[in-house]
């Protein structure tokens, strides 16, 4: 029961009446009745690539979301502060909410500046899916919230938003790409160079994120 409900969402297929024995049709009609063969019609899905220039999640619940505030980490957690895949990376030192025009900004101009290195690979850490409203100026109160306008995240302090690689990419070349490309955020930063001390650490090695309990005596 359950597969033919499943199989005719996604399968449409035209109903064709099947000739029994039982009917009351003549023995050489029934040989001469040929029995038109089911041919399900598959609903093709086109697979969505993701460039650059289409820096937006594919779906959202809610078409607007509350303006919220830049997560300040009080519990310990280190989420995105550690190099993952690159060798050189670039983290904010203060939280900012970065939009996906910066991002691409961002993005083209370490391209353009290291453009002679072949093989290069670019990694974005953190993705712009919150969606900002704005209103005109001198508009009074009320009327409900105003239009969509851009597509933003809120990224926390210490969290990396680039990393850089490639065989032919030295240490000059990814210091001075990366500084140029700070001067866009317009908060501070800083230069990480991946090693031991900036990799994720074992779970076991990291310091416990909350002060065991004491009772009042």
């Amino acid at each position: 029961m359950w597969a033919r409900r499943f199989a005719g969402t996604l399968l449409r297929s035209h109903s064709v009446g099947v000739f029994s024995p039982a009917a009351g049709l003549p023995t050489a009609a029934k040989a001469a009745a040929k029995i038109t063969p089911i041919v399900p019609i598959l609903s093709i899905q086109t697979q969505q690539t993701r460039s650059l220039g289409n820096l937006q999640p594919r779906r959202r619940k809610y078409k607007k979301a509350h303006k919220g505030r830049v997560p300040v980490r009080v519990g310990g957690s280190t989420k995105g502060n550690y190099m993952l895949s690159g060798d050189y990376g670039l983290r904010v030192k203060e939280g900012l909410r970065l939009s996906a025009k910066t991002i691409e900004t961002i993005h083209a101009m370490l391209r353009r500046q290291l453009k002679a290195v072949k093989g290069l690979q670019i990694w974005l850490r953190v993705f712009p899916d919150i969606p900002v409203t704005t209103k005109g100026n001198e508009v009074r109160m009320g009327k409900g919230k105003g239009a969509f306008d851009y597509w933003a995240c809120r990224v926390p302090k210490d969290k990396i938003i680039f990393e850089l690689k490639g065989p032919g990419l030295n240490k000059e070349l990814a210091k001075d790409a990366l500084r140029q490309a700070s001067f866009k955020l317009g908060v501070r930063t800083e230069i990480v160079i991946a090693d031991e001390t900036n990799r994720q650490p074992k779970k076991c090695d990291l310091p416990p994120t909350t002060v065991p309990f004491q009772h009042a005596k």
